[in-house]
């Protein structure tokens, strides 16, 4: 039986970790929320990342934040402190490449690392139906394959960074639309069109999915995140440090950042990130509607 440990039980990591325990895995699991991994049924709890670490033969992080990761795996009693010789990390939170670089610097240097940030959100992280966007040795990834496909599709995108250069790709498109979403709604407000109707008619337009998938969050007032708008953020930031590091002058996702940086501001972050909307309308979410 592979030994796993799996740092980072949020709500795509808690899910993504029942899998592997469903598929026989065995789960070291750490959490900095003691809670969360003692509800990971089938697992044995960890009271930090290098006891999760210890012994297994492929670790997963899941983390929020490059701050975090860098904390969880290179910090005193991190994933680094313990890892086992020949082992696998497997970073697969959304932290941009140069984080990676920095975090794989970190190991011993008899240990593989791969990049895998995920397209998806809670459903397909419950169901396996996420998309990974990986980076890294393809004999690594080999080796994983069994295993990461518990979680989803895999895209091997390349070099050890090529995964989560993709991610911030994919990323600033989800920003400029949910942004630009707001905008044509603002205007259409100011314009006294009929909210639900200019839903319908935008469900049928370029912007489609992102109105289906968030028509009944704006109809509603009701934000429960599927992913938060903090996380949002941090994205965009991500985005736009890429950017400059590149060379690349990005005026939209630079007015995305705005906008959602804004609606954080205005303490909407734990929300989904669909609420910048009501940043954007300067219609705020009803108390307890979250």
């Amino acid at each position: 039986m592979t030994t796993v440990g799996f740092c980072g039980l949020g709500q795509m990591g808690l899910p993504m970790a029942r899998r592997l325990v469903a598929a026989g895995y065995d789960v070291q699991a750490w959490n900095r929320t003691r809670s969360k991994a003692e509800s990971l049924h089938g697992a044995t709890v960890a009271a930090s990342p290098a006891e999760a670490s210890a012994g297994a033969e492929v670790v997963i992080t899941m983390l929020s934040t490059p701050e975090a990761a860098l904390e969880v795996i290179a910090g005193d009693a991190g994933v680094a402190s313990a890892i086992a010789s020949r082992a696998t990390l497997v970073e697969m939170s959304t932290i941009g490449p140069a984080m990676v670089h920095e975090l794989h610097r970190s190991l011993p240097a008899d240990t593989a690392m791969l990049d895998a940030p995920v397209l998806g959100s809670i459903p397909q992280a419950t169901d396996g139906t996420l998309k990974l966007f990986v980076g890294g040795d393809p004999e690594v990834l080999e080796r994983w394959r069994d295993l990461l496909e518990n979680f989803g599709t895999i895209w091997h995108m390349g070099d050890l960074g090529q995964g989560a250069a993709l991610k911030l790709v994919v990323n600033s498109t989800l920003g400029a639309l949910m942004t630009a979403l707001g905008e044509a709604l603002a205007l259409a407000k100011a314009m006294g069109l009929h909210r639900e109707q200019v839903l319908d008619i935008l469900a049928e337009s370029a912007i489609g999915t992102t109105a289906k998938g968030k028509r009944a969050n704006v109809l509603s007032g009701s934000y429960v995140p599927n992913f938060k708008l903090g996380l949002a953020t941090k994205d965009m930031r991500l985005v736009q440090g890429a950017a400059k590091s590149a060379g690349v002058e990005l005026k939209v996702a630079a007015a995305a950042r705005q906008w959602l940086d804004e609606a954080d501001a205005a303490g909407l972050s734990e929300l989904d990130y669909s609420a910048v909307i009501t940043e954007i309308l300067d219609e705020r979410p009803e108390p307890g509607k979250d």
